[in-house]
């Protein structure tokens, strides 16, 4: 079952986070946003074309300089070809960003959920921008690309009586599996972000969702324990590769 949902996973996830700027070349799929978030601009190698490997490269590579970012590729259990990991390895490409994709098989109804402040995708952005102190590039690249996902966003605030921000997260509701992303904490080790998280949840059942999956820091051991108390589990991870070694 777990194998199943993590494959669902990966495929839903690809589609929330679409950006507009993408295209296919032999196969694989490379996006082209100038966001922080990595997954909008590296290359899924979804499938194994025609090209030899190095052609591939060097074609990505081009479109790639022309967008002025640097050359990325997102290592999957499903990446193709198979043995794509080691031959980029094998050229001294760096791996990076490892990070886990859990997963939740039953997602249950919450009995009492938590308010929420439903945010557009402009001042979504800003606020999960100024917290994670991103750039105004790289802002409105990600309120451009939630804006424009084929899978609808919704963001949401959860704030304290006062009306001041404790978290923000978004849910992308994918028929009956819903991805959490960009859960950020205003106030560190409070359990705002759990409380988000719970009432994110609750809110994604009472559309239809019954599944459910995130994306975590492999080496962010906080969150997962938090993730894990949600009754999410570990499904497979992925990292980067890059000719460039490391992303910022």
């Amino acid at each position: 079952m777990i194998d199943a949902l993590a494959l669902r996973a990966e495929l839903a996830g690809l589609d929330a986070s679409a950006p507009p700027q993408q295209a296919d070349i032999d196969g694989w799929l490379i996006r082209l946003s100038p966001g922080k978030a990595k997954r909008s601009r590296c290359i899924n190698a979804l499938r194994q074309g025609a090209l030899p490997l190095d052609d591939l490269l060097a074609r990505c590579q081009a479109a790639y300089d022309a967008a002025g970012l640097p050359l990325a590729v997102r290592v999957t259990p499903w990446s193709q070809p198979a043995d794509l990991d080691a031959r980029l390895a094998a050229k001294g490409w760096g791996a990076f960003d490892a990070a886990d994709v859990m997963v939740l098989d039953t997602l249950l109804p919450d009995p009492a959920p938590v308010a929420l402040q439903a945010l557009g995708a402009q001042d979504y952005a800003a606020r999960v921008g100024a917290l994670r102190g991103s750039s105004d590039t790289a802002i409105a690249a990600h309120a451009e690309r939630i804006a424009n996902a084929p899978v609808s966003y919704q963001g949401f605030a959860l704030n304290d009586a006062d009306g001041r921000l404790l978290a923000c997260g978004q849910m992308v509701v994918d028929r009956d599996i819903v991805g959490l992303y960009d859960i950020a904490s205003a106030v560190e080790r409070q359990g705002h972000g759990e409380r988000l998280c719970r009432a994110l949840l609750a809110l994604a059942h009472a559309q239809g969702a019954r599944q459910a999956y995130l994306q975590v820091g492999s080496d962010n051991s906080v969150a997962r324990r938090l993730y894990a108390r949600l009754g999410f589990v570990f499904a497979y991870r992925y990292h980067y590769r890059s000719p460039e070694h490391e992303l910022t």
